[in-house]
């Protein structure tokens, strides 16, 4: 192949891939609509409660509560399940920061457990052995919107009571054995903010099957009252997590879209595994054949060649830049965020109603170190809404950075 792009040759790809979010005026009309209508607000307005029954319904479960944005909708299926002091919560290391923070936001105690390396979900057969006498509840995290092994999970959750909280963040219209994410567990948690497969710039929504834990949600959600109760009545510790009716309208309207864009990004990605597999050094993550829709928010595969070529996986994603491929490296691992930097005698990990101590610095999980810091390379989802070319373009950039791999040593 010619010489790569970041060494002065042509560029395999030279026009954009599409842009997000896709709105057409019927998006600007359902704002309009709401503005037009004077009632901005979900207590007395009809967006936000039609909208919670039409994706409660979409995911399976019963009841859904609308809240501000994918981290709140988090902290109250926490709270709802009744997490709190001294509670530990098993979690992924390989996610947004939200899916950790949430769980000391409710003063309880986030318990990393290592990734399945070819997934890059939690791994099931570790989970057992971080469950202690504190663990409530198993965070189960569907990363880039490829379900994780629910079967597994769930089966672990009922053998020691505890509670399954899915983070479908990343996994809007995701199904696991043709049930969707949000209905698997007790309880799921969505996010709609901006770069989400179904999105209204900031928002969430809590979702569940349990009429007992919707209605402790949608309590804690609209500050202690509860259905039906005098206004004034807070019955229920609670904060205003309320979304407006603006944001639901757009909701209601991109989510006509989202099948349709789903099945494009599942017919995509899978042409596109199909073609980086037969490329040595590169493999796509596995798709448990479970797995019956994968949301793919984010298309992840993984940079093997390191060790053999001597290049580093940040050459490798700059010359992919460099050829017209928008990629970056993802996550690093939460425990080495910054924010886990956490003084173990202060609150909540070191609290004498905890009773223990938690070093997150002392954290050394390999495969999702080697995950963050070698392999992981990602391209989201709006690129996988391209055509078949669009397709062939990313692998023909991938065959040729790795076919030119010399070219990238120091």
């Amino acid at each position: 192949m010619s010489k790569l792009a970041i060494k002065g040759g042509p560029k395999v790809r030279e026009k954009s891939f599409p842009s997000w979010p896709i709105w057409d005026e019927s998006d600007c009309q359902a704002l309009v609509e709401v503005c037009r209508s004077g009632k901005w607000w979900s207590v007395g307005g009809t967006k936000v409660k039609e909208f919670e029954e039409k994706f409660a319904a979409y995911c399976g479960c019963k009841i859904g509560v609308c809240v501000p944005n994918g981290t709140l909708a988090l902290v109250v299926a926490l709270k709802a399940l009744g997490i709190g002091c001294g509670d530990e919560v098993i979690v992924t290391p390989y996610t947004f920061i939200a899916s950790a923070s949430s769980v000391l936001d409710v003063n309880a105690v986030p318990v990393f457990v290592d990734i399945d390396p070819e997934t890059y979900n939690i791994d099931p057969s570790k989970i057992e052995e971080a469950i202690t006498d504190k663990t409530k509840a198993i965070m189960a995290v569907h990363i880039a919107g490829l379900p994780c092994d629910m079967d597994a999970i769930t089966e672990i959750a009922r053998k020691h009571h505890l509670k399954v909280i899915e983070d479908c963040a990343q996994a809007h219209g995701a199904e696991w054995k043709g049930r969707r994410v949000g209905s698997l567990g007790d309880v799921g948690a969505f996010s709609f903010q901006a770069s989400k497969n179904l999105t209204s710039g900031e928002g969430g929504i809590v979702v569940t099957t349990s009429e007992e834990i919707g209605e402790r949600a949608w309590s804690i959600h609209n500050v202690g009252r509860v259905r039906d109760g005098a206004w004034y009545h807070h019955p229920v510790m609670g904060s205003n997590y309320r979304m407006t009716e603006f944001q639901a309208a757009i909701l209601l309207n991109q989510m006509k879209k989202l099948d349709a864009e789903t099945a494009r990004r599942n017919e995509n990605a899978l042409y596109l595994s199909q073609r980086l597999s037969k490329i040595d050094g590169i493999k796509p993550l596995k798709r448990d054949e479970r797995v019956t829709t994968h949301a793919y928010h984010i298309y992840i595969f993984r940079y093997l060649a390191e060790e053999a070529t001597g290049v580093p996986r940040s050459k490798f994603i700059e010359a992919l830049n460099a050829e017209g491929i928008p990629c970056s490296s993802g996550y690093v691992p939460l425990y080495r965020s910054g924010m886990f930097d956490i003084d173990p005698n202060a609150c909540p990990v070191g609290c004498p109603f905890y009773g223990k101590k938690v070093v997150y610095k002392d954290l050394h999980l390999e495969n999702c170190e080697r995950a963050c810091d070698k392999e992981a390379v990602w391209i989201m989802q709006s690129v996988l809404l391209g055509d078949r070319k669009d397709m062939d373009d990313i692998a023909d950039a991938v065959e040729k950075v790795m076919s030119n791999i010399s070219e990238l040593r120091d």
